[in-house]
């Protein structure tokens, strides 16, 4: 086996990549079951690990999230009431389904947005290329 030392640099680079992925696995339900029935939440290295997360919702961090969910499982996984009902799976099902209705009416609500907006736009753009008229004639 060839061990090769990663630069100060790549282990830096590595390192928030994994807590990337480890923040954004935070917002699947069901990994949070897995975690909770497996006794992970109850741990307290690993809940002062998810303290230590918090930095992601810096801005400088938190715009490398593709799934913004989990900056809000994050926050609540800060309380041991919540890491508890992570472990029921009704619980569990109640939260991706409100998961599920915050992506479906934020979906329609930036489609109607953006449909406003091109409006607005088309309205703007053929606004300006009309010519200027006026009451009296130009000498």
């Amino acid at each position: 086996m060839i061990e090769t030392e990663l630069t100060e640099e790549e282990a830096e680079h590595f390192r928030l990549v994994t807590e990337l992925e480890f923040v954004q696995c935070l917002g699947n339900p069901h990994y949070l079951n897995h975690l909770a029935q497996n006794g992970f939440l109850a741990r307290s290295d690993l809940v002062n690990y998810l303290k230590y997360l918090q930095y992601w919702k810096l801005p400088e961090y938190a715009r490398l999230i593709k799934y913004p969910v989990c900056l809000h499982m994050l926050e609540l996984l800060q309380y041991e009431s919540f890491r508890k009902e992570c472990t029921n799976p009704q619980c569990t099902k109640y939260i991706e389904d409100q998961v599920l209705l915050h992506w479906q009416h934020y979906t329609r609500k930036r489609v109607a947005i953006h449909r406003n907006m091109h409006l607005h736009h088309l309205a703007t753009t053929a606004a300006a290329a009309e010519p200027l008229t006026t009451d009296h004639p130009v000498p």
